[in-house]
């Protein structure tokens, strides 16, 4: 096909790649990272799109599918002329995937590797256009975390940031083994590298060791290992010599205090004052080398958007709508009834590719509701129907069901000959809840009073009394595997800058006045929130908390240190139902 292993960008799928993707047809690679594989495809209108799939061990991670789902969800507030927009997504199904809009140009990294250094002019623009998608990302709640040159797509009307926040999504104590580094040690700040909180300063910093590889070919700290380049980064001083003078400014962006680095908008005005003449992305911005090999890219594309393809599996119109910024139903098993709906994971086939069924056309990608929160895209789940099966199929059915329950008889019998005369704490006589056919009691409270939390601490329900904990290896609080209620900053940057409570399975609420807080409220109210802001909590504020392990907690909040103590911190009562619901992912 043409543009396949050419200047064209392009590589053949390997015999490995899936052929399909959720109804996406694949046609070629484009690259592959730490995170997944990143495949050309094509919407059903003919649109191409870069589609990411994720590592299969970072699938099987519940705490990456946890930030992942959170980080895209994020990424589709992101809408701005130099950042490439999600498209579509699964984070649910057995393979995760991303698809964002397809830039038909080389990144930074490759594009300066193969032809130089950019010149001045080119550079100006590059600058202005990333520092330009920096304020859309933050203006979204997004710290990029990995701006590098590899991120930066130069297209023929100017640059494209891609993969923003979903960096965040690997940095996950769970995967501490797996050999994966988030962040790129080179463009890291120091903050970043010495393990304290990243905030958009921290992007800027990247920025400004960007423009250096950009002018350079080499950033400000020299190469080598990365555990030198990071000592170099948090104490020494960046190495710009050869820089072009206009681009003084860039040391700015590099300064070790985060507060003394301009923000993007200030870069963008910097580089207005830099350049000769007006900053304009009309015509050509890059280097005749460059332009020539993006036409080429985009040719590449085309020729193979129109090459004679199998129609790919697509959805039926009948099928439910399925919204994707609400939380996803879990996969439900094949029913007994033909042509019952179910929420179905994405397509992924290796192999070669095989004809598909003609379908009706795929949904709609897009539906823009009103601003000021644009919603996710919407999809539509495949409808799979079971086959008839065959009578021998149906007798060992029939066989095993009578055996079972022949089982479960006699366990039944067992169960209440091994609790007849069972005593209760107070002497009478009891007859076990599964024998009686009741429910199980609710579990009884345990109330802890004037518990202390600091700021980056978390609490654990099952402890006797709750102690604060934390992990070195923990960016964020949030992060804690056995973060039952934890105290720390907003870990997805946001207009409220007041730092958060929230827990682990970011399922808390906050109660209102007239709601009484005890455990048949905390079962019944269900507006959860990922996390709740020390701005909206008074002394004596209620907050129902459930866990990943299935406890529920009961939290009231009476009040934060004062500003002259040496520790920061919360203090809260808190009262606790045990093993009141079943655990995250059981089946209950």
């Amino acid at each position: 096909m043409s543009g396949l292993g050419t200047d064209g960008g392009l590589r053949p799928l390997d015999s490995g790649d899936p052929r399909t993707v959720a109804g996406y047809r694949l046609a070629a690679r484009l690259g592959s990272g730490g995170m997944g594989t990143v495949y050309l495809s094509y919407t059903p209108g003919g649109h191409p799109i870069a589609l990411k799939t994720v590592r299969p061990e970072l699938s099987e991670d519940a705490e990456f599918r946890r930030r992942f789902r959170q980080e895209v969800r994020a990424a589709q507030r992101v809408q701005g002329l130099y950042t490439a927009p999600v498209i579509d997504y699964d984070t649910e199904g057995a393979r995760p995937w991303l698809a964002t809009a397809y830039v038909a140009g080389p990144a930074l990294a490759s594009a300066v590797a193969e032809h130089g250094p950019l010149p001045l002019p080119s550079i100006l623009l590059l600058l202005a256009g990333t520092a330009e998608a920096l304020s859309v990302i933050h203006g979204a709640g997004i710290v990029h975390r990995d701006l590098k040159p590899s991120n930066v797509l130069l297209a023929a009307d100017g640059p494209r940031v891609i993969d923003f926040g979903i960096a965040r999504a690997a940095d996950a104590t769970a995967l501490t083994g797996t050999g994966i580094a988030v962040g790129t040690p080179a463009f890291m700040s120091p903050e970043q590298a010495a393990g304290r909180p990243v905030t958009p300063a921290s992007d800027v910093f990247a920025l400004g060791q960007t423009a250096v590889f950009a002018a350079r070919g080499q950033g400000a700290y020299g190469d080598g290992p990365s555990h030198a380049v990071l000592y170099r980064i948090v104490h020494e001083e960046p190495d710009l010599a050869g820089l072009p003078a206009e681009l003084a400014f860039v040391a700015r962006c590099l300064a070790k205090d985060p507060a003394a680095r301009p923000t993007p908008a200030e870069v963008v005005a910097l580089c207005q004052e830099a350049s000769p003449a007006p900053l304009r992305q009309s015509g050509s911005w890059l280097p005749k080398a460059l332009t020539a090999q993006i036409t080429q890219r985009a040719s590449a594309s085309a020729a193979l958007a129109a090459a004679p393809t199998a129609a790919p599996a697509t959805v039926p119109p009948t099928a439910p709508v399925t919204r994707l910024d609400a939380p996803a139903p879990a996969p439900v098993p094949p029913g007994p009834a033909q042509g019952t709906p179910v929420h179905a994971a994405p397509t992924a086939t290796a192999g070669p590719a095989v004809p598909l069924p003609a379908q009706p056309p795929h949904g709609p990608l897009y539906q823009h509701p009103a601003p000021p929160r644009p919603y996710p895209p919407y999809v539509q789940p495949y409808a799979w129907q079971p086959p008839k099966p065959k009578r021998s199929v149906g007798r060992k059915i029939a066989v095993g069901a009578a055996i079972t329950v022949a089982l479960l008889w006699g366990a039944g019998c067992v169960s209440v000959l091994s609790h007849l005369g069972d005593t209760s704490d107070d002497g009478s006589s009891r007859t076990s809840s599964s024998a009686s056919g009741k429910h199980r009691p609710d579990p009884k409270p345990v109330s802890f009073k004037g518990i202390n939390i600091p700021k980056g601490y978390w609490v654990r329900f099952a402890d006797s009394p709750p102690k604060p904990v934390d992990e070195q290896n923990t960016s964020n609080a949030s992060f804690g595997k056995d973060a039952d209620f934890y105290y720390d900053d907003d870990p997805y940057y946001s207009d409220d800058q007041t730092p958060v409570v929230g827990t682990a399975g970011d399922k808390v609420v906050l109660l209102d006045n007239a709601e009484h807080g005890s455990l048949a409220t905390c079962r019944k109210v269900t507006r959860y929130a990922d996390n709740i802001h020390l701005s909206q909590l008074s002394a004596g504020s209620q907050i129902c908390v459930h866990t990943v392990s299935g406890h529920i907690g009961l939290v009231t909040y009476r009040g934060r240190a004062g500003r002259d103590s040496p520790s920061d911190y919360i203090t809260v009562d808190l009262t606790v139902w045990r093993n009141a619901e079943p655990a995250s992912g059981d089946e209950g």
